[in-house]
């Protein structure tokens, strides 16, 4: 894939080789990253995913160089580096290359990489309840974008796709829904929108705070609440939110087939507009 990488004060157009066995993102997981999209000629809400990246990192104890301007100003440069409508991935990370168990904050490094990534057509995906869980903020750092929670991600991906399905829901420490393994999860039931609240077990991610203002604006009622898989089982329509698809139908729950539904019909006209709108590059 096409790559620019910006990495000790200048463009590399291969992606640099910035890791030993001695690294302690490598050994120890210190890595911390975010991901933002640009499509159409828009990239909706960068400078939040600039900032979230440069919290992430002080969640970490790492001592970020940049703050989130100047991040976003270096994801522009490396957006222009691309055609007006290649589907772009932004991913600015942090890491610390030595330390022992802690990191030493003084050893943070920095890169940002702007690669050509399509986002997947809205054609819909299946999803099961994974028996894996997500962790509470006491039992791992869910405050942060980190690169150390992706394997139990992976995991439940795993496991969902041996049993035929695209995606896993994944239960908090209570039973109750947090997330879907690569996004955050909405139903639909009369006309009401229902997704979890934030609990310390995931991200309050960007599009889908994104989402809530927006449906709410529209006039549709948006409900944060604990929710339980008999809940999306049983719902109207089910879709994602989530950085790589932006807003994605789910057209199948368990056993039970699903169309999309115009409540995630407009959820995705509405956003399409805001990024239209707002994040003009």
């Amino acid at each position: 894939m096409a790559t620019w990488t910006w990495m000790d004060g200048r463009w590399h157009d291969t992606p640099p080789m910035i890791a030993s066995p001695m690294t302690h993102a490598m050994w120890l997981g210190s890595c911390v990253f975010d991901g933002a999209r640009a499509f159409e000629g828009t990239a909706p809400d960068l400078g939040q995913h600039c900032q979230r990246v440069v919290n992430s990192a002080r969640t970490f104890g790492l001592k970020p160089m940049h703050d989130a301007a100047r991040i976003e100003a270096l994801a522009r440069e490396g957006i222009a580096k691309f055609g007006p409508k290649v589907e772009l991935y932004i991913r600015p990370m942090y890491w610390a290359d030595e330390g022992f168990v802690d990191v030493d904050p003084e050893t943070t490094q920095f890169a940002l990489s702007v690669y050509e990534a399509p986002m997947p057509a809205p054609t819909g995906f299946s999803v099961t309840c994974s028996p894996y869980r997500r962790p509470s903020v006491e039992y791992a750092p869910t405050d942060a974008k980190a690169a150390c929670h992706y394997p139990n991600s992976a995991r439940a991906m795993r496991e969902a796709r041996a049993r035929g399905f695209d995606n896993a829901a994944m239960l908090d420490p209570l039973s109750n829904v947090s997330e879907l393994a690569t996004a955050n999860i909405w139903y639909a039931r009369n006309s009401e929108v229902f997704t979890p609240v934030p609990n310390g077990t995931f991200l309050n991610g960007i599009t889908r705070q994104r989402m809530i203002d927006l449906l709410r604006k529209d006039g549709i009622k948006v409900n944060e609440s604990s929710l339980k898989w008999k809940d999306f089982c049983e719902a109207d329509e089910v879709f994602s939110t989530g950085n790589w698809a932006k807003v994605a139908p789910v057209i199948k729950v368990e056993d039970r087939d699903m169309q999309p539904g115009p409540v995630y019909a407009r959820a995705r006209e509405l956003y399409w507009a805001y990024s239209h709108s707002t994040g003009r590059l």
